[in-house]
């Protein structure tokens, strides 16, 4: 074979029939059964990336259209017109590029032809290839003829950005929109092509190959010429790798096996490795990603992975040994770290400190299972723990976390026994006391369990007698009926007025006060509220400094505009809250009230949740309905600006100045000109 008649692969094996053309099966069956009952549309638009089939699929329903044996889904391929479509010279059959040809000239220039009765085949086809490409003058010159064309004229249109087609163009065409390529079925179709060309190659070069394509068979077979020049006509996943740039999944194996262990110096000897072979940091963050993606998918759907990936054993074996959290947590970060390397001072420092990150967010203790063994399938060498001076044999994870953890730098849990020992033991939110040594050095037989009490920095005795056994909720739970009260609640039957300048405030009687619990964030303890129902509405800014906060249960219309107020939401979900008026609560279920529905922002809602859960310091769910409002800070709102807007008409029709003027000069005050000052 000379050069001068060598086909590109991509030429070569373009396919010529509906059976031959791979991954678009929903379309071959759709064109299929249209050809085979004579149900034919006028235009067909075919949408999809780059290499996925578009103009092939245009080629085989031109020649299905105009083959001598007749209209069907099964083309000849050898009569006069078949030959001619895939050489690209049959007359009847045009194919147009409207990247270069996108001007209302040569679009009225086509369609002219259109009239005129097709020369040898049975339709005149037209396909418009990038027809988004079209100006608008292009695109509505067009519009008639591709609504009602004559009887013997086709049009197939093709783009790979269907949002620029108007849409009187789309709502004229069968639309069909072809998928990219799985993985498999390039490689199935490049096995069976490789094949056929005698070419040897390996599964796993294949499957590089396929990857690299993103779905695009013809950049698939167009990356296969390349690795058959590269390779000498010998596909190897080595080969394929340093012609693409890629980095073997090995070293991410080894970075995901240094973090499990915790061994920092392992990280930097990676990061190293990939330096001195010229790997791209960028595409190893991503591939890292990629591989923790199959390894999450693979821990929660067992089964999933297929044998055929090249990291499938070192897959299996860390989705049963890594904890789902911390898998998750690495995945963030990678994918985070990729976008912040242009940030970095190089590419080789954000890749460190991205793997940093990931040890220092997580104790190697905490990445693992219990009780579980974990042995790579390729160990590394022997690695220089930062904790100790010894090394440690890196057969396994396991082991290097043993030997980290063994160290001196890290707290084992103590154990007591006897009272020869003084110990107290921190925890999270408890703080365990143990009683003083004394001198008896007998040995208990038995470990004497801790004590745990609240902190005392803030009770007394008697308040942590009274309080134990409360479950210790924390201020947000919901608190059980028969723990919202003390033992020996104590309700006053006054309010102390002292403290305010001339506010007169009736003593209620002391059935009429209501005791209602809330949480202190800091003592976990019942505390007393006074309903402020007797207090004069004059009087209520000054009761509100006392008052700081109301319970959900004493909610009101009027408490809910001073509630949303004091939150100091802004954005929609400041919108959403001055534009909502409190309807009831059931169950810890705040139900809303909104004039009109607003625009679905759930991220809205839920900041709104939030801040109403932190408030009220209970989990409650908001649930909004659309009425009639009254009482918002909203409507509030309008009604101040209202009548800032009549004092500033009246201050503006009684100047003196203003009333000389329409004296002296007839002037005129324009309607809706007058506007009130910014600040009063």
């Amino acid at each position: 074979m000379t050069t001068d008649n060598y086909l590109v692969l991509a030429r070569k094996w373009r396919p010529r029939t509906f059976e031959t053309l791979v991954g678009q099966d929903h379309v071959v069956k759709a064109l299929s059964n249209a050809l085979s009952t004579q149900r034919l549309h006028h235009a067909w638009l075919f949408t999809g990336t780059r290499g996925v089939g578009k103009t092939t699929l245009a080629r085989i329903l031109a020649k299905s259209l105009n083959c001598e044996k007749g209209i069907s889904p099964y083309p000849c391929g050898t009569c006069q017109a078949c030959v001619e479509i895939d050489q690209g010279r049959f007359v009847d059959y045009l194919e147009f590029d409207a990247a270069s040809n996108r001007r209302v000239e040569e679009m009225t220039q086509l369609l002219e032809q259109a009239i005129y009765a097709p020369s040898v085949g049975r339709f005149k086809i037209y396909t418009i290839d990038e027809v988004h490409m079209l100006t608008g003058h292009a695109f509505n010159a067009m519009l008639k003829t591709l609504e009602e064309p004559p009887p013997h004229v086709k049009f197939i249109l093709a783009t790979t950005d269907p949002q620029k087609i108007p849409v009187t163009v789309l709502s004229r065409c069968l639309q069909f929109n072809l998928k990219q390529m799985a993985p498999e079925s390039i490689v199935s179709h490049l096995q069976n092509l490789l094949g056929q060309e005698a070419v040897a190659y390996e599964n796993e070069g294949l499957r590089l190959l396929a990857q690299a394509a993103s779905g695009s068979m013809r950049d698939a077979l167009s990356l296969t010429d390349q690795a058959i020049a590269y390779s000498g006509s010998h596909i190897t996943a080595e080969a394929v790798r340093d012609m693409l740039g890629t980095i073997d999944q090995r070293y991410l194996v080894r970075l995901l096996q240094q973090l499990l262990a915790g061994n920092a110096q392992g990280l930097v000897d990676v990061a190293t490795e990939l330096t001195s072979r010229g790997f791209s940091f960028s595409s190893a963050l991503e591939d890292f990603a990629s591989l923790l993606s199959r390894i999450a998918i693979e821990q929660r759907l067992p089964g999933t992975i297929g044998q055929e990936d090249p990291s499938y054993a070192d897959i299996i074996q860390v989705a049963q040994v890594i904890q789902p959290d911390v898998l998750q947590l690495f995945y963030s970060i990678a994918i985070h770290s990729r976008a912040e390397l242009a940030l970095s001072p190089d590419e080789y420092t954000g890749f460190i400190m991205a793997g940093l990150r990931m040890l220092s967010l997580v104790a190697p203790t905490d990445m693992l299972m219990p009780s579980v063994s974990y042995t790579p399938v390729e160990p590394a060498t022997t690695v220089a723990v930062a904790h100790t001076t010894q090394e440690v044999e890196q057969s396994s994870v396991v082991d290097t976390v043993s030997a980290i953890t063994s160290t001196d730098q890290v707290i084992q849990p103590a154990v007591i026994t006897g009272n020869d020992v003084q110990q107290v033991i921190a925890d999270e939110e408890k703080v365990a006391v143990v009683s003083d040594a004394t001198t008896n050095t007998q040995a208990s037989p038995e470990p004497v369990e801790p004590t745990y009490i609240e902190p005392q920095d803030k009770l007394s005795s008697a308040d942590i007698n009274q309080a134990k056994g409360s479950d210790d909720l924390p201020p947000w739970e919901d608190v059980p009926a028969e723990k919202k009260t003390l033992e020996n609640p104590v309700i006053s039957s006054s309010i102390d007025t002292e403290q305010y300048d001339n506010v007169a405030i009736d003593t209620p009687a002391e059935e009429d006060i209501a005791l209602v619990s809330t949480w202190d964030d800091d003592l976990y303890l019942p505390v007393e509220r006074v309903d402020d129902s007797s207090v004069p509405m004059q009087d209520m800014d000054t009761f509100r400094e006392v008052e700081d906060t109301y319970t959900l249960e004493s909610m009101t219309p009027e408490r809910w505009v001073e509630v949303v107020k004091s939150l100091h939401l802004t954005g929609i979900t400041g919108e959403i809250a001055r534009h909502t008026e409190w309807m009831s609560v059931d169950q810890n279920t705040i139900l809303l009230r909104l004039l009109v529905r607003l625009p679905d922002n759930m991220q809205a809602v839920e900041k709104l949740n939030t801040a109403l859960t932190e408030y009220f310091k209970r989990i409650v769910k908001l649930k909004l309905e659309v009425g009639q409002t009254d009482q918002t800070v909203y409507a509030q709102d309008q009604q101040v600006l209202q009548a800032r807007q009549q004092m500033a008409e009246q201050n503006a029709y009684s100047d003196t100045l203003v009333k000389a003027l329409q004296a002296d000069f007839q002037a005129t005050i324009v309607p809706d000109s007058i506007r009130p000052l910014v600040s009063e």
